[in-house]
């Protein structure tokens, strides 16, 4: 290793080339290379005794060839290429250059030779030998050049040590990024790989260890950060290293899949940190593309709710499957505005409708369906937020209920195919105001579903990961901000999904559903959300306790410590999908579920939440109120009811 200290005049001649040489610089040593290369093919060729006959007209050959050597350099621009970032594709267009004007130079002797009837001005072997020794120097100067550059710019920097998991392609651009980071002086330490044809083995000059041996890397290396770099890692696997790291106080990044490099490169910046969401993704599901393009393929389809976090991933899956034309339909005028950006520029999908509309108004609903032969509705419009919905009831009900109807209604007036309604785990067994609007509306497609042409289909799951409103982006405002982190109970749990996993199932349930299915989802293991908050809370460099407190603030009205995907009275059958399950659910009776429905448009107007709820509870005879006014309704307890219960 080279001291800094002792090299200062080398170190000031690199920054002075670096921030000042001129192309002219790098041009005239390309020629000075040439002119060397050239001596030394005559030389080698000649066993170092160059014969009269060459020596005599050198000066004129030397001419040819430089004069050649510059033309070709000159329009191939090698003089402009930023020899401290050499790459594979600067080495090969220099190697593709030298190769030209070798080729220009044995042509040019050739007619030479057969203009003059003598013998060649430059023997063939000379201009194969050139070639060689020339493309050979100026490769080779421009990676030494390199190299001096990188190691005295390292020298002024603090080393950071880094282990990558991975050892194809992708860890291998890792690598190399990290080797040509101006700010940081990154010294790969190790490769982890767990395939055994690998162990033992070196990648780039680093050895190649097993993931069981990471304890022993951390241990003997003072290790900063461990860089995910591959374009698969099961997730057990996944968690396994995230968790060995936290132990260590280690940071743990992830690189991008090599399809989403900027402009096909890579480099540091592209580098992230390891989030939650990456931490509770399961195995890849399985999908039925054939199936599900056969029902998208060439149809018109109406996604409401189509800013929010489910509607705009159901919108970009679909476009996957060519659709004719796809309605996004919502009242967020500003997220609906950069949904339409992203569906054009980065989807590059053109045929959709932008249309802002509220589901509950029944004119422009209807105006519409009226202009667009609509095929299929996913309708993931609602109000989601359980304890804003426990004080707003009239609302929820007008939403989420009233709102279903009219675009089911619409639905079955316009000869729909398929009506699917995105709903919730809270509908089962519900404890809120927002759980069991949604599973009145549930209740109503499915008795739609017996009396019309129109298929309606429901789809029921848990939270979704960084949905609005969930708790991860709470959570990570919080730790931003320097906490506390507040969580309701520390016992309260619930199943958790990614977004685009909760919306491949919904296109797959969607498919398969032949019309009055609840499909319930397998949404795995459900997590204590204060296991969540301290996963958070660590993955952020943070101590518990220490950086970040966590407080518990109590169960919100409406809320309950377990979630539940099927009702007391319902059981399962599975599909031809693992991860897809049919609820059986009681059938429901339309005329009797209609007139429920006209009593709520009744007392919606009066805004009376007490008899709102009361019907509710009627309507959803599993509905108990938990944590909130209302649950004096479920006591039987009339006594100053409706002074407890105020109107919103």
């Amino acid at each position: 290793m080279i001291n800094l200290n002792s090299n200062s005049v080398i170190l000031k001649t690199i920054r002075f080339f670096k921030s000042t040489t001129p192309t002219w610089i790098i041009f005239n040593i390309d020629l000075f290379v040439c002119a060397a290369s050239l001596f030394l093919a005559f030389l080698l060729r000649f066993n170092f005794s160059i014969p009269p006959e060459f020596t005599q007209n050198y000066t004129l050959i030397l001419l040819l060839v430089l004069g050649i050597r510059a033309i070709f350099f000159f329009f191939g621009k090698t003089y402009a290429m930023i020899v401290r970032h050499t790459g594979l594709r600067d080495l090969t267009k220099l190697i593709l250059v030298v190769l030209a004007g070798s080729l220009t130079i044995g042509i040019l002797d050739y007619f030479t030779y057969k203009f003059d009837n003598s013998r060649l001005l430059i023997p063939f072997s000379v201009i194969i030998i050139d070639f060689f020794i020339a493309a050979y120097l100026m490769t080779a100067s421009r990676l030494i050049i390199k190299f001096f550059f990188i190691e005295f710019r390292n020298n002024t920097k603090v080393r950071v040590n880094v282990i990558i998991v991975g050892t194809d392609e992708l860890a291998v651009a890792t690598k190399r990024a990290l080797d040509l980071d101006t700010e940081v002086r990154y010294r790969v330490v190790a490769f982890i790989d767990d395939k055994k044809q690998n162990h033992r083995k070196n990648l780039e000059g680093i050895s190649i260890y097993p993931l069981y041996r990471l304890d022993e890397l951390f241990e003997k290396n003072e290790v900063n950060s461990l860089i995910i770099a591959k374009d698969y890692i099961s997730p057990i696997k996944k968690n396994l290293i995230v968790e060995k790291c936290l132990n260590y106080k280690i940071k743990v990044l992830t690189a991008p899949k090599i399809k989403s490099w900027i402009n096909g490169d890579f480099s540091t910046r592209q580098l992230k940190q390891i989030n939650i969401e990456d931490l509770l993704e399961r195995d890849p599901i399985s999908l039925d593309s054939t199936n599900i393009r056969k029902q998208i393929n060439n149809k018109v389809v109406l996604v409401t709710g189509a800013a929010g976090s489910i509607g705009s991933e159901i919108v970009r899956q679909i476009a996957n499957y060519s659709p004719r034309k796809i309605i996004l339909l919502d009242q967020a005028e500003t997220p609906l505005y950069n949904l339409e950006i992203e569906v054009a520029e980065k989807l590059h999908f053109h045929d959709y409708e932008i249309i802002i509309g509220d589901v509950t108004n029944q004119m422009r609903m209807n105006k519409i369906f009226e202009r667009y032969p609509i095929d299929i509705v996913y309708h993931a419009a609602a109000y989601k937020h359980v304890p804003m919905m426990e004080n707003n009831p009239a609302e929820a009900i007008n939403n989420n209920v009233l709102g279903t109807k009219v675009l089911a209604d619409l639905s079955v007036k316009y000869n729909v195919e398929k009506f699917i309604m995105i709903s919730t785990d809270k509908a089962v067994n519900p404890t809120n105001i927002m759980g069991t609007s949604k599973r009145i509306a549930e209740m109503y497609t499915q008795s739609l579903n017996n009396i019309s042409s129109t298929s309606f289909i429901t789809t029921r799951f848990g939270n979704v990961l960084g949905s609005n409103g969930s708790a991860i982006p709470l959570f990570k405002k919080q730790i931003d901000q320097g906490g506390p982190v507040t969580v309701t109970h520390p016992e309260i749990t619930r199943y958790f999904m990614t977004i685009p996993e909760s919306c491949q199932l919904v296109l797959e349930a969607s498919a398969m559903g032949k019309g009055g299915e609840i499909f319930i989802f397998d949404m795995g293991k459900s997590i204590k959300v204060v296991d969540l908050a301290k996963n958070m809370i660590r993955l952020s460099g943070l101590e518990i306790g220490k950086d970040i407190q966590i407080k518990y603030v109590g169960l919100r009205p409406g809320e309950k410590l377990y979630e539940e995907l099927l009702c007391d009275k319902e059981n399962n059958l599975p599909t031809y999908h693992p991860k897809i399950m049919i609820a059986r659910v009681a059938h429901n009776d339309f005329e009797l579920i209609t007139e429920y429905i006209n009593i709520f448009e009744r007392l919606i107007k009066i805004q009376n939440n007490l008899e709102i709820v009361k019907l509710m509870k009627k309507i959803v005879p599993e509905y108990k109120s938990q944590n909130s006014i209302y649950e004096v309704l479920d006591t039987n307890s009339k006594s100053n009811v409706s002074g407890k219960i105020s109107v919103n």
